[in-house]
């Protein structure tokens, strides 16, 4: 079973109850840290696991995740998407960068793992769950782009469903209502009062189980779904309840954007925007690609200047380079390789060791005596 999100929340819940239930459980998210606690809890109940730090938003990640649990486990029965992530705040105040974000946590993501692993799901008869919520049914302001990225996740899981109903592979659409879990108060927001909570436990339990009955759609919290059935039916008395007590959603009112003003001498500084929310995200990733919108530093430039007709020959992307670049990090030249290449051949590996050694000669990263590198200042 790979499970992505998996270091805290229903991920992490579902990884410890997968693995003891016999399943092996590739267990994917952001934060090493917590990712280790959870491989070393699973290990000392004698479960099989293996973790991957990796962000799931960037779709060309997939490929590499992918083959990296096929290489470890050598099929993959149950593919999880849970991963989450929110950027708070007006839908039409939202960055590029959080657009991205996003989307790519909650659709592009899920679906290029899908793509890469319909080889070995095919061959498993496998499963594939994707994680959905009621703002998909009924948006809420405040939350950026969550409630339209969950929207077109429902959307897809019921197209890729049909699509490989004839292969052999079901799809099932979760829906958890709301879930006790920090993913709301990260952002900023206070969410949902306790009385309406659902355990992550108690989730986690019921995908479980799902794996045997295969249904459609599961609705973790049957209650919470007949509401948002209700609120559909009833929208204009839905967006007057919402806009009195967004409360009850663990919101707050969303500020209209403010008006575009001309410049001035002496202009305000902007308000800060409130952290990120994410079911794995860490407070300081291991291995997050930098934002899609940057302006690079020339010393990066040029340090991969003389490597750039061979990296766009192999595909290997600036991006991905970039992501690697987080200050502190360890980065091993065969684990650097298999992630973006997959299965490296030779050419892959000697370009990928090409790449960190222009880097350290560039001063990104330090050799050590271990034949690894340490990232010791970022672009």
């Amino acid at each position: 079973m790979l499970v992505t999100g998996a270091s805290s929340g229903i991920g992490r819940a579902l990884a410890i109850r997968a693995a003891r239930a016999g399943y092996g459980v590739y267990a994917v998210g952001r934060n090493r840290e917590a990712l280790d606690v959870l491989r070393v809890k699973i290990e000392a109940e004698s479960g099989f696991v293996a973790v991957d730090a990796t962000d799931v938003a960037l779709a060309a990640n997939a490929r590499g995740l992918i083959a990296r649990a096929l290489a470890h486990f050598g099929s993959i029965d149950v593919l999880v998407n849970n991963a989450g992530f929110v950027s708070v705040g007006p839908l039409a105040a939202q960055t590029d960068a959080e657009l991205q974000r996003q989307f790519g946590t909650h659709v592009i993501g899920p679906i290029a793992l899908v793509r890469e692993a319909l080889d070995a799901l095919r061959a498993a008869r496998g499963h594939v769950f994707m994680l959905g919520s009621g703002v998909a049914r009924v948006p809420v302001g405040g939350l950026g782009a969550y409630p339209p990225a969950k929207a077109a996740i429902r959307s897809a899981t019921s197209i890729l469903r049909r699509e490989l109903r004839a292969q052999g592979i079901a799809v099932t659409y979760v829906d958890p209502g709301a879930v006790d879990t920090p993913f709301m108060k990260r952002a900023g927001m206070p969410g949902a009062p306790a009385k309406f909570l659902v355990s992550p436990e108690a989730v986690a339990r019921k995908i479980l189980i799902a794996t045997a009955a295969r249904p459609r759609t599961l609705n973790a919290s049957a209650w919470q779904t007949a509401l948002v059935g209700l609120a559909e039916l009833f929208p204009r008395l839905t967006d007057a309840l919402l806009e009195r007590a967004p409360g009850l959603i663990g919101g707050e009112p969303a500020p209209s954007p403010a008006p575009t003003a001309p410049p001035t001498a002496s202009p305000q500084p902007a308000p800060e925007r409130p952290e990120p929310a994410t079911e794995s995200a860490p407070a300081a990733p291991t291995f997050v690609p930098a934002a899609p919108t940057f302006e690079a530093e020339p010393a990066f430039d040029a340090a991969l200047e003389p490597h750039r007709r061979r990296m766009e020959k192999l595909k290997l992307r600036d991006s991905f380079v970039r992501g690697l670049l987080v200050p502190g990090t360890t980065l091993d030249l065969g684990e650097v390789a298999l992630r973006w290449a997959g299965m490296p051949n030779k050419n892959e590996r000697a370009i990928t060791e090409d790449v960190l050694g222009a880097l350290a000669e560039a001063g990104f990263l330090a050799r050590s005596a271990d034949r690894t590198y340490v990232v010791v200042r970022a672009p």
